[in-house]
């Protein structure tokens, strides 16, 4: 493989000194570039977007022809491990996901299986491959994955939702057969993210999405325990070096001590967790990442480089920080302004890294 060139990325996941704080945005690749929109009408469609490699890479790179940022994730989407279970995902014009065929009872439990890493789900590790060998060892590329929890909530939903009518109903009156859905997820993900590191990965994100919807003791019992569970099976190093893996639980600030725990080397924080305290409360078991609210990006410039400032020190002169949006970049946001934001992480955080 060829030598990586910028590498503070991984660096800064293992708590390691960097000259700067590395940066890259969750949906760096997506809607808000109009160069992703032009690829995706060539390739007809959103899933035919996905499972093409050449079309998949070409908007995984589209954002590092305009910005410094510091690592590449792979372009797909979360639902691939429901729709290679047989599911019929599809998407709907301005709904989003759907699943012709709902997990709801026992039977429809029973018929999942585990994808094929190969057969069912080579598309993605096709992707992960071109993409690593286009980039040349430019940045690092970061594979990902829904968490079980996330994953289960559509394929039993039937698609989104704001009240998890279904799943929920199914945790408090059926839950073992929702441990049932889970776990075959739990073996799925594990496999999935582990091919996608033999494909190439060179760190792995877990997105627990939904987490937050649960009570304290159902996050445990449903979606930690789920996620532990595929950080004790991933492939800890390749090509000689640390895989590092990053849990992000959305809305999960206040469980940040539980997922410490759990042998990830970093967290994902959303905006509505102050980054300083996060640290106080982990202390060093793991790096950070994170966290300005992507509405900032609809600010003018002054107003971005302020935040960032900010943001960066709360976190003060201590390594284990990837500065990073705390959910995906809006799709109505000006790209220039992107460019601001990555560039004031650059500069402004070299302070913090001098004389260290």
């Amino acid at each position: 493989m060829t030598t990586l060139k910028n590498d503070r990325f991984l660096r800064a996941l293992m708590r390691e000194p960097v000259d700067v704080t590395p940066v890259w945005m969750m949906r760096q690749a997506g809607r808000y570039l109009p160069e992703y929109r032009a690829t995706r009408a060539d390739a007809g469609d959103f899933l035919s977007l996905c499972k093409n490699a050449d079309f998949a890479c070409e908007v995984t790179l589209q954002p590092l022809r305009r910005y410094e940022l510091d690592a590449a994730i792979l372009f797909s989407d979360i639902l691939t491990v429901p729709d290679a279970m047989g599911l019929g995902l599809y998407f709907e014009t301005g709904e989003g996901p759907k699943f012709e065929r709902p997990v709801r009872t026992e039977s429809d439990v029973a018929e999942l299986r585990v994808p094929d890493m190969n057969d069912d789900l080579g598309y993605v590790m096709n992707a992960v491959s071109t993409i690593r060998n286009a980039l040349n060892g430019d940045v690092p590329l970061i594979g990902f994955s829904g968490s079980p929890w996330t994953l289960a909530t559509y394929m039993i939903e039937g698609g989104s939702s704001k009240d998890f009518r279904h799943i929920k109903a199914m945790m408090y009156k059926t839950p073992e057969l929702l441990h049932q859905v889970l776990s075959v997820l739990a073996d799925s993900v594990t496999q999935y993210l582990n091919a996608q590191i033999a494909a190439g990965a060179q760190a792995v994100q877990i997105f627990d999405t939904w987490g937050g919807a649960l009570s304290g003791p159902c996050y445990d019992a449903f979606s930690l325990q789920y996620m532990q569970r595929i950080v004790q099976g991933l492939t800890k190093e390749a090509e000689g070096r640390r895989v590092p893996a990053i849990m992000f639980t959305k809305n999960g600030g206040q469980w940040l001590e539980r997922m410490a725990a759990t042998g990830a080397d970093a967290l994902g924080l959303d905006w509505t967790t102050e980054i300083g305290h996060a640290r106080a409360r982990v202390g060093d078991k793991v790096a950070l990442q994170g966290n300005m609210d992507p509405s900032v990006l609809y600010a003018d410039a002054s107003q971005i480089e302020a935040e960032v400032g900010r943001i960066l020190a709360d976190f003060g002169a201590n390594d284990g920080h990837v500065f990073n949006l705390g959910h995906g970049i809006h799709q109505f946001v000006d790209p220039e302004s992107a460019k601001i934001f990555v560039d004031a992480v650059h500069e402004q955080s070299a302070q913090y890294h001098a004389h260290r």
